[in-house]
């Protein structure tokens, strides 16, 4: 019997085998004429996906602008201040400040575009922006909730209306405050639209609302979308991409993109000068009450002294007295300044480097720290750059940290040593100071004073011109900052539309239906079990295997009795059969009565239909046949021939009627039947019962050949008696109908009941298909081409199935 276990492990082998073998043309093409409704299903709903995608889906439109970044400041070149702010990579750090949000919030505040417009349509909404039929004032009083919708209704006349929130209703009028618990706002009509205008875009769409987002949600928006990538390293330019679903939006934020930018680059660039200046403006305050009290002072005491100038510079000692004054004051002034740029730097930990540059200008030991200064200056400019993309605990950002704190340590100890330095020559200077007083005679200390208030009075009037000086360098420096960056394309007119894409989308759906088609073709051929030709059988069967012929599909309706060759015997079919007719002879040629006995491994693959056209081909050959059906749970033949079945076999057998009185006559004169009778509860007791033998030694002695219709021995073991007595024991297979395991049975048949001499015919072929062309196998296919003008039979083959 047919074990469905195996039948599993068969077919897994069967695939297996196919994925390892080269693909049958034959099959592959009878699958794609089968599949032929499902791949033109494929392309129909591929084609229908793609109108609705291109029809309904939100478009996509972008607008960009070509932006050339130069650096530089020509007043700080001519003056020969210290650029020490400048980037190793201008281009790297404009495409990380335009991606910023801190940039991109300022964008976002300029274009003010929190609020957002929509008209409501069947399937999709669209964004109005500017050809909104109006526009609102708001002032928030809680969060907005990002995407909350408020619906607008205008009416008529455009005087007024309401708005809904959720279920509330509120009434506005036009150009008029309405206050609410969650915000106030002033709806007024689009200024660039006419009244009549404005009814028409009413008319378009069923309903109108609005959304406001927050800045920051707005501003994380736009910087997820936005592109921007460099053009061109050797001009030094760069592409800036603003894809949104609406045209004239995606224009505007483009081009407020570069215009904010070069405002920007200005502001970030001067604002080192603007520090400078700040400090400079100090220190020239406090510098000039100095210079204005130690002038009073010099006043008063020469008044009171009643010193002339002229005499006392007459003293040549105390002309070096003086200039030896002037030296120590100045270092003492210098060593001063170093003392609070130490205590500075060891109390803060953070450096501001403007002020630094500002205190050491024009001193001896500018050049000494130089180098120093620049170094923890180019950190921190590296520091501030990362800040835009990393956080501040950031293993970056600490290791900077670690760097600029070294560069502290360095500095501290230059100072140190400056501040030695100074200290010597401070001590030289007061031997030396004392020295020359030792050798002044006259009233030695009134100019001493005098010369000690003269001097200080000199140097504060040259530290206030070195600040002015100072400030006019950093204010023309200031004034000179314009932005270098051009403009070399701006986004012009509405966005180009870059989605959906009307040629793409057309390619990928007829790329997802071939994918799908061959896919469909392919896994039905991996589980592809029918078996359509002889050689399928032979491949699929271990043991030697006669091949009678095929059957191929009749073209006409075929008649209740099921007998054909009678009908017409010119006819195609007619001649499969006399070929079987005459294989047969190969099987056995000896002479004396012959049984055939016919079976399948399931109903429906047409035995009863080859048993009763098989005894039909023989009985016109002037033999005597009889049919006997021993399929007593379906029987068929009685059916065939248009009868009853109230005696038969299962009569027979119990010795309810004797054979005579069961034979039933046929449309042939030589072929007669006997039906199965009544169905009986025990069927396979009847057929293994003595009684059987008796009747066939019976039919044996009165016809010349006894034709046997079994039950399917795939489904029970009744069948199998009479097939090993059998002297031609016929196997049947339906085309595209019989699963290839069914070969299974053969080898069981042959192997384990012993049966000799099975052979097989493969009922219901249709030769019109490709798959059939192949080879057949021991040459059965001959004689059923077409074009040779002896058959009778339409060459349109439609017919119907050769099933029992």
């Amino acid at each position: 019997m047919y074990n469905p276990e195996v039948a599993g492990n068969h077919q897994l082998k069967d695939i297996t085998e196919r994925l390892n073998s080269s693909f049958d043309i034959g099959i592959i093409a009878y699958i794609f004429n089968k599949s032929r409704i499902y791949i033109l299903s494929f392309f129909i709903l591929s084609g229908i996906g793609v109108f609705l995608y291109l029809r309904y889906s939100q478009a996509i439109y972008e607008s960009q602008a070509v932006l050339q970044i130069n650096d530089g400041n020509k007043a700080d070149n001519i003056l020969k201040l210290d650029n020490m702010g400048a980037p190793d990579n201008v281009l790297a750090e404009a495409i990380e400040q335009i991606r910023s949000k801190v940039f991109l919030k300022r964008v976002v505040e300029k274009l003010d575009i929190s609020v957002n417009y929509y008209s409501e349509g069947t399937f999709k909404n669209n964004e109005l922006y500017h050809f909104s039929p109006y526009f609102i004032k708001i002032n928030s009083k809680t969060p907005f909730g990002n995407g909350q919708q408020i619906y607008v209704e205008l009416n008529e006349r455009l005087t007024g209306g309401v708005i809904r929130i959720g279920k509330r209703v509120e009434k506005f009028v036009i150009n008029e405050w309405l206050k609410l618990n969650e915000f106030d706002i002033n709806i007024y009509l689009n200024p660039k639209h006419t009244p009549g205008q404005i009814k028409a875009v009413l008319k378009e769409s069923k309903a109108f609302y609005f959304t406001v987002s927050d800045i920051d949600a707005v501003t994380a928006n736009l910087q997820n979308k936005l592109i921007v990538k460099l053009l061109n390293e050797s001009a030094k330019t760069i592409l800036i991409k603003v894809p949104d679903v609406n045209a004239e939006k995606s224009t505007d934020i483009v081009n407020a993109i570069i215009e904010e930018y070069l405002t920007y680059d200005v502001e970030r660039k001067s604002e080192s000068s603007k520090n400078i200046l700040a400090f400079i403006d100090g220190q020239l305050s406090s510098v000039y009450e100095s210079l204005k009290a130690t002038e009073g002072q010099l006043h008063t005491f020469k008044k009171e002294k009643n010193f002339n100038d002229k005499d006392i510079m007459l003293n040549s000692e105390l002309i070096r007295y003086t200039s030896v004054e002037d030296q120590l004051l100045k270092v003492e002034m210098e060593e001063k300044i170093i003392s609070e740029i130490q205590t500075n730097i060891s109390k803060n930990k953070g450096i501001d480097i403007y002020q630094l540059i500002s205190l050491i200008s024009g001193t001896e030991y500018e050049n000494s720290i130089k180098d120093v200064t620049q170094s923890i200056q180019k950190l921190l400019l590296e520091k501030e750059n990362l800040l835009y993309l990393v956080t501040p605990n950031s293993e970056q950002i600490k290791q900077i940290n670690y760097q600029i704190e070294i560069q502290r340590k360095l500095l501290i100890e230059s100072l140190d040593a400056i501040r030695l330095k100074y200290k010597t020559k401070y001590k030289n200077l007061l031997e030396k100071s004392s020295d020359f007083k030792q050798k002044l005679n006259q009233n030695p200390d009134d100019e001493v004073e005098f010369s000690r208030l003269n001097r200080l009075y000199a140097i504060s009037e040259k530290y206030y011109t070195m600040l002015l000086e100072k400030k006019t360098e950093f204010s023309i420096s200031k004034a000179s900052y314009v932005s270098k960056n051009v403009i070399l394309e701006r986004a012009q007119g509405p966005g180009s539309k870059v989605s959906p894409n009307r040629k793409n989308s057309f390619l990928i759906a007829l790329l997802a239906s071939v994918l799908l088609s061959v896919g469909l073709i392919f896994i039905r051929y991996l589980f592809h079990d029918k078996i359509y030709t002889l050689n399928d059988i032979t491949k699929y069967s271990s043991g030697n295997v006669a091949l009678l012929g095929i059957v191929p599909k009749y073209a006409n309706k075929i008649p209740v009795s099921q007998l054909i060759v009678d009908k017409n015997p010119k006819a195609m079919i007619s001649e499969a059969f006399r070929t079987i007719r005459t294989n047969l002879n190969f099987i056995d040629n000896s002479e004396g009565p012959k049984i055939i006995s016919i079976t399948s491994t399931i109903s429906g693959e047409g035995k009863t239909f080859v048993a009763i056209n098989i005894a039909g081909i023989l009985a016109f050959t002037g033999k005597k046949v009889v049919i006997i059906d021993l399929d007593m749970r379906k029987p068929k033949i009685h059916r065939g021939f248009g009868v009853t079945n109230h005696i038969g076999m299962s009569t027979i057998l119990t010795n309810s009627t004797t054979v005579d009185e069961c034979f039933n006559d046929s449309p042939m004169d030589n072929l007669k039947f006997i039906t199965a009778g009544p169905p009986p509860p025990n069927p396979s007791e009847l057929i293994l019962d003595k009684k059987l033998d008796e009747v066939i030694a019976y039919l044996k002695t009165k016809f010349d050949y006894v034709v046997i219709d079994n039950a399917p021995v795939g489904l029970v073991t009744d069948g199998i008696a009479t097939i090993q007595k059998a002297d031609y024991p016929i196997y049947v297979f339906r085309a595209a109908y019989s699963k290839k395991m069914f070969t299974q049975i053969l080898d069981k048949l042959k192997n384990e009941s012993n049966i000799k001499n099975l052979a097989v015919v493969l009922n219901d072929v249709d030769i019109s298909k490709r798959i059939y062309s192949y080879n057949y196998g021991y040459g059965y296919g001959y004689g059923y081409g077409y074009g040779s003008g002896y058959y009778t039979e339409d060459e349109g083959r439609k017919g119907s199935k050769n099933k029992s």
